[in-house]
């Protein structure tokens, strides 16, 4: 879709090669696109915008919010994702519609009684502006946030602009294709559960092959990313949700968060989420921990105040995980074997996550994880041709 915006990411594009050309020899420090303020202040000038944004969305030390306003932006209205505008909430706890403290703007919720725009949210709005750091796993719910908010654009005829951040886990793709009778807010596209694209490369593919309701077009402006590509291991400089507190637990929520399905608990209630798994009658283990209340992370975790027995992942080497191109099954396939009710081992709400029904019956059947694998393979091939046609930056 041709537009001005579509304008701004050629240029964008265009200075950032040029400038990596000059630098090739030279370590480049990846800029986020809320930090190319150039291609920025141009485009909100005169114009009353929105912003969808949480506690990730910043340029350098100070937020996007604050920074706009001191150049001069008009924001009339901030939407927060699940986790809230501070990301204080914990997973799935609804989150209120508010005023920001600091500023008085209206924040209105995408994760509590809606999880789109209504017309009356994008009244008087030019522009929405987009800026969440995403962590490239399809459960993960900024992405459908994003794919309701494209929505809502183009039903009411209004530009989204996409600042656009790199994908932690941006380094390969892996995992069941989601198949369209799980669609769920956890997992609302035909993608691999790790899909390898940044958030402006997945909403011009949302876009582009029809995945919107009605055949709807959002129009569309990306501000990339500088110095970065999928080949990059970027560290991310702020926690994106309560419960992913470092990169290790980034580099195993794609393989541990198969478990919010399960009876398992994730360490959920501890200081190390998404570093462990257990549960009160998991067998042949030494490793203990008791999961508590913490407020604005886990305020109801599962087996709270129980003890849990389980497998601790924290000795694991950061960049050893970061080396591994693929989903670590093993996790799974060793709590279910050692599990001795294995009737109630799964809850229905793990083929949302799975994205297919497959996946529970090949655990279940001790399929070897090889062989899981390879029934992936023909659908994430063809995800592959799809994505190519999207792709912003030097793939790996």
């Amino acid at each position: 879709m041709k537009s001005l915006l579509a304008y701004i990411l050629v240029l964008c594009l265009f200075f950032t090669n040029t400038l990596v050309t000059i630098a090739q020899n030279t370590p480049a420090v990846v800029v986020v696109g809320a930090e190319r303020m150039v291609f920025v202040i141009p485009t909100i000038k005169n114009k009353h915008i929105a912003i969808v944004a949480n506690q990730t969305s910043m340029v350098g030390q100070t937020h996007l919010v604050d920074t706009l306003r001191k150049v001069g932006a008009d924001i009339k209205v901030i939407f927060c994702p699940e986790h809230g505008f501070r990301g204080t909430e914990g997973a799935g706890e609804r989150v209120r519609s508010t005023k920001d403290s600091k500023t008085g703007i209206p924040i209105v919720s995408l994760y509590g009684k809606k999880l789109k725009p209504s017309a009356v949210d994008l009244a008087g709005v030019d522009m929405v502006i987009y800026d969440l750091q995403d962590v490239g796993v399809r459960f993960y719910t900024y992405i459908s946030t994003l794919s309701y908010v494209m929505q809502a654009c183009a039903e009411n005829f209004v530009p989204l602009f996409i600042l656009d951040r790199p994908d932690p886990n941006g380094f390969y793709i892996d995992g069941p294709v989601l198949e369209p009778k799980f669609k769920s807010f956890v997992g609302m596209l035909p993608i691999p559960l790790v899909y390898a694209m940044t958030v402006g490369e997945l909403a011009d593919m949302i876009n582009e092959e029809g995945w919107l309701p009605n055949n709807l077009k959002c129009s569309i402006g990306v501000i990339p990313c500088q110095n970065y590509s999928h080949k990059t291991r970027y560290t991310l400089p702020v926690n994106p949700s309560p419960n992913l507190q470092n990169m290790k637990a980034i580099y195993l929520y794609p393989s541990l968060g198969l478990f919010e399905g399960t009876v398992m608990n994730v360490g959920r209630g501890t200081e190390f989420p998404f570093q462990v798994y257990g549960n009160p009658h998991f067998m042949d283990t030494t490793f203990k921990y008791t999961p508590h209340k913490i407020e604005g992370v886990s305020t109801d975790p599962p087996h709270l105040n129980v003890l849990c027995f389980g497998e601790d992942l924290r000795p694991l080497n950061t960049d050893s995980l970061a080396a591994s191109t693929c989903i670590n099954l093993a996790y799974l396939a060793n709590a279910y074997n050692n599990y001795a009710d294995k009737s109630k081992f799964f809850n229905s709400f793990f083929e949302n996550l799975a994205g297919t029904a497959s996946l529970r019956k090949q655990i279940s059947s001790k399929m070897p994880e090889d062989s899981i694998r390879k029934s992936w393979q023909p659908a994430i091939l063809k995800f592959k041709a799809i994505r190519k046609k999207y792709l912003l930056y030097e793939d790996f």
